[in-house]
C-alpha cells in the first residue's frame, strides 16, 4: 500500500482522544487484583474506544491533518484502518534485514536453542514457534522496529507495546478467527498484529486470508459462542472448535464477507485490527514454504487477558 512512509510526529492533540506517545487511560479504572473472572462480560463496558473505531473517525483524521499533527500519508493509513481494519506496508523491511533475522532463527533451531512444533513430513521444514524473540535478537529487533511501533501507536492513538511473536516456515491452515478471543484487552480493541513476509509468498502455500471490514462486526467471543469457563477448563480447545469456529463461519456467510489473500512480496507487512476476521488458508501444495513472522502489540495501560481461558495474559 505504501512504499515510503513519512516519519510519524508524536504530537498530542488537545481533544483527549489522540495521544500516541502515552498509555491508554480507561474511563473505569481497574487493577488485575480487582478482577475475579477474566471474561469480557465481567468487565465494565466503558471506554475509551480506539479513536479510529469511533463513529466520527473520518472527521477526526481530517482535523489532525488540518492541524498539521499527522501527514496526508499517515491520514491515508488511518482512513484505511477505519474502513477496512488493516493496512499493508509494501517493502517495509530490506532483504538484508530479513535474511539476517531468519538465518539467526534457523541457527537457533539447529543448535537446539529453539524447539518449534513438529517438522512437516512433506517438505521437512519445522513447524511454528511461539515467542521466538525471547531467544533470537534479530527477531526481537523486528518486533520492536521503530517504524512499526510508531505506525501502530498512530492507529491506536496510544503508545503500543510489543507483546508476542509467532515464527513459521509453513502455512498454518488455521481456521478463521479474530484475535480478540485469544488476546483480549480492557478497554477493548487495543490490540494489533503484524504479518511479515520473509520471502515472496507462493499462492499455493496457504497465504494469510482476511476479510476487509469485518472488524466492524460485533465481537464474537466466548459468551457469544456459548463456551463456558468450565467447558474450557474441562475440555480445552474442543468447545472452541465445536462452537466458536462454526459460529464464525456462519457470521462470514451471513454478512457475505469477501475473502482476500495476502500474496505478499518479501518485506511486505500487513497490520490488522484485533477484531478483523482472518486465518491461514488451505495449502494447495504442501511443498512450498511460507516463511513469515507474526507479531502482536497491546496499547500500554491496557489490562490484557485471554477471554477463552478466562486468564490473565503476560503483563509488561
Amino acid at each position: 500500500m505504501f512504499k515510503l512512509l513519512q516519519r510519524f510526529r508524536s504530537q498530542k492533540s488537545d481533544s483527549g482522544y489522540f495521544h500516541p506517545d502515552t498509555p491508554v487511560v480507561a474511563e473505569h479504572q481497574l487493577k488485575f487484583n480487582q478482577i475475579k473472572t477474566f471474561r469480557r462480560e465481567y468487565f465494565p463496558q466503558q471506554g475509551p474506544t480506539p479513536w479510529l473505531d469511533r463513529e466520527d473517525a473520518e472527521e477526526l483524521v481530517e482535523q489532525l491533518v488540518a492541524d498539521n499533527k499527522i501527514s496526508e500519508v499517515e491520514a491515508q493509513l488511518c482512513r484505511k484502518w477505519n474502513t477496512d481494519g488493516y493496512v499493508i506496508l509494501e517493502g517495509l523491511f530490506s532483504e538484508e534485514t530479513l535474511d539476517g533475522a531468519w538465518a539467526e532463527y534457523e541457527k537457533a533451531i539447529a543448535n537446539g536453542i529453539i524447539k518449534p512444533e513438529p517438522v512437516c513430513s512433506v517438505n521437512n521444514l519445522p513447524g511454528r514457534n511461539l515467542n521466538t524473540h525471547f531467544k533470537v535478537k534479530k527477531i526481537a529487533a523486528l518486533l520492536k522496529d521503530e517504524e512499526i511501533t510508531r505506525i501502530i501507536s498512530l492507529l491506536f492513538g496510544a503508545k503500543c507495546l510489543p507483546f508476542q511473536t509467532i515464527t513459521g516456515h509453513n502455512g498454518s491452515q488455521q481456521l478463521e478467527h479474530s484475535d480478540a478471543i485469544h488476546m483480549t484487552t480492557y478497554p477493548m480493541d487495543y490490540l494489533a498484529a503484524t504479518w511479515t513476509a520473509f520471502e515472496d509468498i507462493n499462492p499455493d502455500s496457504g497465504p494469510l486470508v482476511y476479510y476487509p471490514g469485518s472488524h466492524r462486526i460485533p465481537h464474537f467471543l466466548s459468551k457469544e459462542a456459548d463456551i463456558s469457563i468450565g467447558e474450557f477448563q474441562e475440555r480445552g480447545y474442543l468447545p472452541y472448535h465445536e462452537k466458536y469456529e462454526p459460529g464464525l463461519q456462519q457470521i462470514i456467510k451471513d454478512n457475505q464477507l469477501e475473502a482476500k489473500y495476502f500474496i505478499a512480496n518479501k518485506g511486505d507487512v500487513l497490520i490488522w485490527h484485533s477484531n478483523l476476521i482472518h486465518g491461514g488458508s488451505k495449502r494447495k501444495k504442501l511443498e512450498p514454504s511460507r516463511n513469515a513472522l507474526v507479531c502482536h502489540y497491546f496499547a500500554e495501560g491496557c489490562l490484557c487477558y485471554h477471554d477463552l481461558a478466562a486468564s490473565a495474559a503476560h503483563i509488561h
